[in-house]
């Protein structure tokens, strides 16, 4: 080491993020919108990925931290200013610090960093100290809430808009709110919400005056109420959102934005989230988090809110020779197919590759077999192009419709490999020896029961706090059922098909949905489906749309 090279280890007195480095750094100011992780801009993903420290508003916290990189140095205090957990936390002076040292301090706002007077303040600072920064816009929460529940801000007429802060309302003297017609949107809060229509009505707006209050804006939590300015405080009262002799304790500083004016009657034609057909659900998907990824995202856009619970657990087979000599005859010419029948049997198979240095490459002059589109992209994400997927069922069944016989003249090799688990059925081994095919059936991983989930998810399975559950097979029910109980009587049960559910009635479960074709892309939509048939019987009949779990006796009956 050279005389002037630097040290990892801080000098005493010197601040840890002092290096050799030619000073470098910057602060990024970005708005991360109103909540949805959705609504995160191209640009604000791009800069979130250079990121080495993090400082994030609480709201929006998490959705901008899987954007990070995985070192990132992360910082969430309760409130701009505030002091973090060990009490040391002062902002300006990490940011001039670790910008100084040539890092570089991504600042995120909830909504838009151009209309927080707390981040003016800061960016006030930056400059003060000659700290370089720059801006990156996000959706508004004054914008983007209303658009989420269905009140356009604009007529057809252009009428004008206001913005309201309900801080400055509340706090004395006249405010001028403009014309009758103009459309005012208010940032508020949900304990100050009755004192803000009253100041709104003080400072000259009707008391009939339409009013749609909007809580947790662009979450699937979000809720939306409709009323007067005389009337809102009533109506939260009666749906228990507010606090009430009788209603449970509610979080009086929960944001809220509340738009006021004639544009709110547009609201029952313009409701495109509120309405989805799972909006709210809390839906439990007995799988991994990186098994059940596509299953949760297309349950997101039905608006639910799914949760992964791992039923299962994959491990090494007990003894691996069998593995060993599986791959040694994938190299060496012995099989003409190899079939990959779940994502774990690529996953394993790769794994043993990448023991032995061995690559994609290796399956030179072999076709690979895939038994459904999932399995294939894993495939693909290997660098290997499926030759066969089922081109209808995918499954075992569908794969043997569509897999050619052995013919001794154009087929140079009788032998098929097919690694997979230790519980697997024999299905495919039968239907391929009825071919014609000679199959080397390989234990790859072999799949235990998971161990129990979290105390309080054991607790919302059995007492009724998920309003619908997957299986997308027999053993996620019978594992399910083990690790954690049963479901409680009022959620949905949604079975991937016939087989998973006798399973689930052999446990005591009614099912509800059943997908008419065995993949997760079907249940899910079965259950959309059958939510959406729900919301429009409860429509026909004139009754609130109620979710399943707020349906057993005793619930609170929340949504409106």
């Amino acid at each position: 080491m050279s005389p002037t090279a630097a040290t990892d280890t801080p000098l005493p007195g010197e601040s840890p993020f002092q290096t050799g480095a030619a000073p470098s750094g910057r602060c990024t100011f970005l708005g991360a919108g109103p909540g949805d992780p959705g609504l995160l801009t191209l640009r604000a993903v791009e800069v979130l990925a250079s990121a080495d420290i993090l400082v994030a508003d609480p709201l929006t916290a998490a959705a901008v931290r899987s954007h990070c990189p995985a070192g990132v140095q992360v910082h969430t205090p309760a409130a701009p200013g505030a002091e973090d957990q060990d009490g040391t936390f002062d902002l300006p002076r990490l940011v001039a610090e670790a910008v100084r040292a040539g890092k570089h301090v991504v600042r995120t706002v909830d909504g838009d960093p151009g209309l927080d007077g707390f981040a003016a303040e800061e960016m006030l600072s930056c400059a003060r100290s000659a700290i370089p920064f720059e801006v990156i816009p996000g959706v508004a929460q004054s914008v983007g809430v209303p658009a989420y529940a269905g009140v356009p801000l604009r007529g057809s007429h252009g009428t004008d808009v206001r913005f309201v802060d309900g801080a400055a309302l509340l706090a004395g003297g006249p405010v001028d709110l403009g014309a009758p017609e103009t459309t005012l949107v208010v940032r508020t809060t949900l304990g100050q919400l009755p004192a803000t229509a009253n100041a709104l009505v003080a400072n000259g707006r009707k008391p009939d005056s339409a009013f749609c209050a909007t809580l947790s804006g662009t979450t699937t939590r979000q809720r939306s109420f409709t009323a007067t300015l005389a009337t809102i405080a009533a109506d939260l009262k009666a749906a228990r959102v507010l606090p009430s002799p009788v209603s449970a304790p509610v979080d009086t500083a929960t944001s809220v934005i509340a738009v006021v004016g004639e544009q709110v009657a547009h609201r029952s034609s313009h409701s495109w989230f509120e309405t989805k057909p799972l909006f709210g659900w809390n839906v439990l998907v007995p799988r991994t988090k990186e098994q059940a990824t596509g299953l949760s995202d297309q349950l997101r856009s039905y608006g639910a809110v799914p949760q992964e619970v791992p039923t299962i657990a994959v491990e090494p087979p007990r003894t691996p020779q069998q593995m060993e000599r599986a791959i040694k005859g994938l190299v060496t010419g012995r099989y003409e197919w190899i079939a990959f029948t779940s994502v774990n049997a690529v996953r394993a198979v790769r794994e043993k590759f990448e023991e032995y240095g061995l690559d994609a490459r290796a399956f030179a002059g072999i076709k690979v077999a895939a038994v459904g589109e999932t399995t294939a992209q894993a495939l693909v994400d290997f660098g290997v192009k499926p030759d066969l997927v089922p081109s209808g069922e995918q499954s075992a069944a569908g794969l043997l419709e569509d897999w050619p016989p052995y013919d001794p003249v154009f087929d140079p090799i009788d032998r098929v490999l097919l690694p997979r688990a230790d519980i697997a059925t024999e299905t495919l081994v039968a239907g391929l020896v009825e071919l014609g095919w000679e199959v080397d059936d390989v234990t790859a991983y072999r799949t235990v029961r998971a161990s129990p989930p979290p105390a309080e998810t054991r607790e919302a399975i059995k007492g009724g706090g998920f309003d619908a559950v997957l299986f997308t097979s027999s053993s996620t029910v019978r594992n399910l059922v083990g690790i954690a109980g049963k479901p409680h009587n009022v959620t949905v049960i949604a079975c991937i098909g016939p087989a998973t559910a006798k399973t689930a009635e052999e446990h005591g479960l009614r099912v509800d949905v059943m997908a008419p074709a065995p993949s997760a892309a079907a249940l899910a939509q079965a259950l959309a489906d059958f939510g959406a048939r729900r919301r429009d019987t409860a429509t026909a009949a004139g009754e609130p749309v109620y979710r399943p779990s707020e349906r057993r006796p005793g619930s609170r009956r929340k949504a409106r």
